[in-house]
């Protein structure tokens, strides 16, 4: 099964690369240099996390620990930077919401890994295939006032390619189609929320990126600000599953 995962991903990676190239080719020499960065860099990172899984214990929980404690350094480096008082309260209250997400999210890493390679790929999938159907199609925004580049059609075609992808890889859940499909959705609610929570809190501190950590991305929570309460569902879901 974990080559059939790796053949979805470099399949996709061919895909994304051909909307890609669509995407850009009206724009300007260095906006298609920094759209090939970005998509350099996400094939590094997909590469590490499915590695990671691969090799087992103890790889994925170290790169969870080290996503988990990144948010937290961008979190609080973001508002530092922004050193208005009437911020601490809310800076308090995003930690703690954090924190909330952030303790499932490392027990998620300790699942098996079957539903590991599920909820990356899902997030993955939902992810890559939102921004690339929110270029091509364009149209109406979500919610303006917390994620301006995001729309209506970007996260319709998310999902429905997220949705594909769960169906296809529906064994690694341990059920049938519809138990794959209950979980993708569960997953794709939560790794939107968690993107439109990462971009509200951004727009309070006025910044575009939690930092430059990752080239082309931003920082670590600009990546990963959907895996992260992603996998933290699908560990409390587990927990009702078993």
């Amino acid at each position: 099964m974990e080559g059939l995962i790796y053949q979805i991903i470099l399949a996709y990676f061919v895909i994304g690369a051909i909307a890609f190239a669509l995407v850009s080719r009206n724009k300007t020499t260095k906006e298609k240099k920094e759209t090939w960065i970005k998509f350099g860099t996400y094939f590094v990172i997909i590469q590490i996390l499915y590695g990671s899984i691969y090799f087992g214990p103890p790889f994925f929980s170290l790169a969870g620990i080290l996503i988990a404690a990144a948010g937290y350094i961008e979190l609080y480096n973001t508002a530092r930077k922004n050193k208005k008082q009437q911020h601490a309260r809310f800076l308090g209250i995003s930690l703690g919401c954090y924190t909330l997400l952030a303790i499932p999210f490392l027990f998620f890493t300790f699942l098996d890994q079957p539903l590991l390679f599920f909820t990356v790929i899902v997030v993955a999938v939902f992810d890559a295939f939102s921004q690339i159907s929110g270029q091509l199609l364009g149209g109406r925004k979500l919610i303006p006032s917390v994620s301006p580049r995001k729309t209506i059609s970007g996260v319709a075609g998310g999902s429905a390619i997220a949705i594909i992808t769960a169906i296809l890889t529906r064994e690694l859940t341990g059920g049938g189609w519809e138990t794959a499909l209950f979980i993708a959705a569960i997953i794709i609610i939560f790794a939107l929320s968690g993107d439109l929570l990462a971009s509200y809190f951004k727009r309070q501190y006025k910044v575009k990126d939690f930092g430059q950590s990752l080239p082309g991305h931003g920082g670590f929570l600009d990546r990963f600000d959907s895996l992260l309460p992603g996998g933290a569902a699908v560990f409390v879901l587990n927990i009702f599953l078993s």
